[in-house]
């Protein structure tokens, strides 16, 4: 899951200086578009040039002052946006007025009116423009902060769900690792070494996948069938003959990607069950199919399966036995399945024939290079 990135401040400038050169240049084309319907010559537009080229200038000093008073309380702002922008258009009138007055050579209105005559119009229109200017540009600037504050809190929902993840994935159950060294130590006192040297051999490896495996990583399931005989090989030294596995894979299924050590919670369920609660032994089958875009997963063992009327429920509904249910290792991997397919998974539990407990995982189809988490 790619964590998104905050704006960063020289995408922020270069939209700045980007509005206010395209800003500009389209009040000059909306004047040159004015003047061209009323008849007006042509080279007046060296006439906008120089009020767009004064009111970019004046604006952009404007900006720096706004950026200045941005920390202050609220009603300052408002009267620090007022005053600036009403000097603001006291300094761009005059010189608007100044150049209409060279290019019609009209000098001697100001004789006539007084030098007053370099603010008309200012109230009227230079200092609406810059207010709306103004309201512009604090506008924008609220808007990029609001998608700085919502990457910030995305990017943090994404980091807390990752921890999550990474937390889920490493919760694996101690009784397996405390059975396994007890086994261990077992051979050892028979004086078996070469069985126990195998198992802590088995053991090393699987420990360094589950270790060294990025909990954010999805693995193909052939893989994480793979690391499954692994773990039932070393289950197998414990329980020798009482332990049957038959992992029944389609080929189609074999490059579809799963959460890495996903089926692991629901063997070792299996086995505490099936297996190592009835001096018989039992079987264990591990099954994998897509079925249209979805890959189905079972797990299902031969032992005593469900307690009491039953079709299919789901992992917090189940009724019966209830360790079987409510165990560390199948709420973990209903969480993990949760976190990172939502609606689109399954976890359900049926009874399996003749007698034992089948398991379903169903998740979305994909395959490597498709998704990672």
């Amino acid at each position: 899951m790619a964590l998104p990135r905050l704006v960063p401040e020289n995408n922020i400038q270069y939209q700045f200086w980007v509005l206010q050169v395209v800003g500009w240049v389209g009040w000059v084309v909306l004047f040159a578009v004015r003047d061209f319907y009323w008849g007006q010559p042509a080279d007046r537009i060296a006439l906008l040039l120089v009020d767009a080229s004064a009111g970019f200038a004046l604006t952009t000093l404007l900006r720096y002052f706004y950026r200045a008073i941005w920390e202050a309380p609220v009603w300052k702002r408002v009267v620090a946006v007022l005053g600036g922008s009403y000097l603001t258009a006291a300094i761009w009138q005059p010189i608007k007025n100044f150049s209409q007055f060279v290019y019609y050579d009209e000098f001697d209105i100001v004789n006539e009116f007084g030098p007053a005559i370099y603010f008309n119009g200012m109230l009227g229109y230079s200092w609406f423009l810059i207010l709306g200017w103004s309201g512009l540009y604090f506008g924008i600037k609220y808007y990029n902060l609001l998608q700085i504050e919502r990457a910030r809190t995305v990017r943090a929902e994404s980091l807390a769900h990752e921890a999550q993840l990474r937390m889920l994935r490493y919760q694996l159950n101690p009784h397996f690792l405390f059975n396994t060294l007890n086994a261990i130590s077992t051979l050892i006192l028979e004086r078996n070494s070469e069985s126990a040297n195998h198992m802590v051999s088995k053991l090393s490896h699987f420990l360094r996948y589950s270790l060294d495996k990025d909990p954010m990583q999805k693995v193909e399931l052939e893989h994480e069938i793979n690391t499954m005989r692994l773990y039932l090989e070393i289950e197998q030294v414990r329980f020798d003959d009482r332990l049957t596995v038959e992992i029944d894979v389609a080929e189609d299924a074999r490059r579809a990607l799963v959460p890495s050590l996903i089926l692991q919670p629901l063997i070792e369920n299996a086995i505490k069950y099936a297996v190592a609660g009835s001096e018989e032994g039992g079987k264990i089958t591990i099954k994998g199919r897509v079925i249209d875009d979805d890959l189905h997963l079972q797990v299902i063992d031969d032992g005593p399966g469900m307690e009491g009327p039953g079709s299919d429920v789901s992992v917090p509904e189940n009724k019966g036995r209830g360790e079987r249910r409510g165990g560390v290792g199948l709420a973990n991997t209903r969480e993990r399945l949760s976190e990172l397919y939502g609606e689109r998974q399954s976890l359900r539990f049926s009874r399996a024939e003749p007698h034992g407990l089948q398991i379903d995982i169903r998740i979305p189809l994909e395959r490597g290079g498709d998704a990672t988490i």
